[in-house]
């Protein structure tokens, strides 16, 4: 039997003092991240050319500032380790050349912190959830953890409105079979709705955040005639915030329905491995590409997909999908304003349906070959 992990994310209602205990958090992961990245900055500064003596570096723990910081042991220890953690494998992906160099957070960045489960400071009852300095608090669980799903961690975050929420990393065992694959299907990157499929079927992506653009800049005006950091201030910017939150919930719930629609229908999904970050930089992309959510997407089809035994494909973001004939083979130059696939042969079709097949068909090919 194989251990898997699942998230399952609930709203918290936390009571004045809780939430004041939860924020103060916030801000001492955030102190001691940042002190430990300063210090690790200054010694990297200085021994970057002597790798080796650079790796013989004790570095930083969050206990070597509670004795000038006192009120480090007001909050959960366990958070400040987490911070530790974090700042750890964010080191070594750049030393792996995976990432940039570590960045100090700000206010302005995702209020969040981890803690483990440890002796049993983490418990799941029907409304509440005891949490390390927090005791209990009240917490709307939408569907049930099985039973024998074991709680490892718990992430707490605030969104920028104030509303708090919990995400409970669980570990269970279940043995994984593969399943054989009989149904393939290829989704093309619409710029438009999301995807078109092999069938010919559209995944019509309603554009959320377009549809709020003209709401959300009315907001913002309101918003900018007002002294900052005033209390009238802090109200419109709660509505402004209000408003990003409802498009990012409307955009995940529209994702999880379409990949596991796609999931119960078909054994293989095969999809390009495109660039996202470059195409919402290109011209006039970047609120297409962003609306989209095309990579919480593919997220959600990976996970739900490998639940099940069935099959992710990424095919090269280089192969000429959009080129080619899926009917004959031959490869053509085509125009982006050029809508239809027009080929020799005799075919006439949509453009994003005929690179939709062509990216089933070389799906089914690296599955052959594997």
């Amino acid at each position: 039997m194989a251990k898997q992990n699942k998230a399952y994310k609930f709203r918290l209602y936390p009571t004045d003092e809780q939430a004041l205990i939860i924020r103060k958090t916030f801000g001492c992961v955030r102190f001691v991240y940042n002190k430990m990245l300063a210090e690790r900055k200054e010694t990297y500064d200085l021994l970057k050319d002597d790798k080796d003596a650079l790796k013989k570096v004790k570095n930083p723990t969050p206990a070597k500032y509670k004795k000038e910081y006192e009120w480090l042991k007001e909050v959960d220890s366990l958070a400040l380790a987490n911070a530790q953690l974090n700042l750890d494998k964010a080191y070594k992906a750049f030393f792996k050349g995976n990432a940039k160099f570590p960045k100090f957070k700000s206010k302005r960045h995702r209020q969040s912190y981890t803690t483990n489960v440890v002796n049993g400071n983490i418990q799941l009852l029907d409304s509440h959830i005891k949490l390390p300095k927090l005791k209990m608090v009240k917490i709307k669980q939408h569907r049930k953890i099985p039973s024998e799903y074991k709680i490892k961690s718990c992430t707490l975050s605030m969104t920028s409105s104030g509303k708090y929420y919990i995400s409970i990393l669980t570990e269970y065992e279940k043995e994984i079979e593969s399943k054989e694959i009989e149904k393939v299907v290829g989704l093309d990157f619409a710029m438009d709705g999301l995807f078109v499929d092999s069938e010919g079927e559209r995944a019509n992506y309603p554009k959320f955040y377009r549809q709020m653009l003209d709401k959300l800049a009315m907001e913002q005006r309101k918003l900018s005639r007002k002294k900052k950091g005033s209390f009238n201030w802090n109200k419109q910017r709660i509505q402004v915030a209000k408003i990003g939150e409802k498009v990012a919930n409307q955009r995940k719930n529209f994702l999880h329905h379409k990949s596991k629609e796609l999931v119960t229908n078909y054994d293989a999904v095969v999809i390009e491995d495109l660039d996202m970050k470059g195409m919402s930089q290109a011209l006039k992309f970047g609120k297409s590409v962003a609306d989209n959510g095309w990579g919480m997407f593919t997220s959600f089809l990976h996970y739900k997909l490998k639940e099940q035994g069935k099959r992710l494909v990424k095919i090269d973001k280089w192969f000429p999908s959009t080129k080619t004939c899926s009917k004959c083979g031959a490869v053509k130059e085509i125009k982006l304003s050029e809508r239809t696939y027009q080929c020799a042969c005799g075919l006439n079709l949509d453009r994003d349906y005929n690179s939709a097949l062509n990216i089933k068909k070389e799906g089914i090919r690296l599955l052959e070959s594997a």
